[in-house]
């Protein structure tokens, strides 16, 4: 950044002086009252000697329109050194509840398992991937317990069904050793996985719940499983 040395002008306009404001209404004042009472000596000299004061109202003119002058450089001057005071931003609403459809499933991973660290998860890990065994996000509760979810991020027709929940069952607790154990879907549960899911203590976190649990006016999974 070039510095403008003494030589130079930054181009910055004066600071804003009151004192000068005030001189130049001071002024202004003085010529008013003055005028006044030479319009009142004009008036008692005009009988007696029109052409002095023919004389004397035309230097109080001009002295009236120098001033008049001054005050309209010194109001501009004020007027481009006082400070912009630039409009507030307007503040930013908040963020919506996040579109799980419109992310990849990598992404969706990544939002789940930042759900969890915002409602206090530690050792939060995105496992999801060839050879996850059923495993796409691993964290330790606030309690303490250990907490497996597996992400499907569906379109609304396409149901988690039976099949999904038995191959995440398999493994949930006996190769992860969950504690609590929860699928959690942009979309919802066929009745047949529901049921299965029920029988095996998993949780079925459908859309719904995903947006509450996003909101935070839901249950987080291992809350609900309490």
């Amino acid at each position: 950044m070039t510095i403008p040395g003494a030589g130079e002008r930054s181009g910055r306009q004066p600071p804003f002086s009151l004192r000068h404001l005030a001189l130049c209404f001071g002024l202004i004042a003085a010529v008013v009252c003055g005028a006044g009472l030479t319009v009142r000596a004009m008036a008692a000299e005009a009988a007696d000697r029109p052409v002095g004061a023919l004389l004397t109202g035309t230097a109080l003119f001009v002295a009236a329109a120098a001033v008049l002058r001054r005050r309209h450089r010194l109001m501009r001057a004020v007027a481009a050194s006082a400070p912009t005071v630039a409009a507030p931003c307007p503040m930013p609403a908040d963020d919506p509840v996040p579109a799980y459809e419109s992310m990849s499933p990598d992404e969706f991973e990544e939002a789940v398992a930042e759900l969890c660290r915002r409602d206090g998860c530690s050792e939060v890990e995105v496992t999801g991937g060839a050879g996850d065994l059923g495993a796409d996000v691993v964290a330790t509760a606030p309690d303490g317990r250990r907490v497996v979810i597996q992400c499907k991020r569906y379109s609304p027709d396409h149901k988690v069904g039976s099949q999904d929940l038995q191959r995440f069952g398999g493994t949930c607790f006996a190769v992860h050793g969950a504690h609590t154990a929860t699928v959690v879907t942009t979309s919802d549960f066929t009745q047949p996985g529901a049921e299965y899911a029920a029988q095996c203590g998993i949780g079925c976190f459908g859309a719904e719940e995903l947006a509450a649990w996003t909101a935070g006016t839901g249950p987080s999974p291992w809350d609900a499983q309490r």
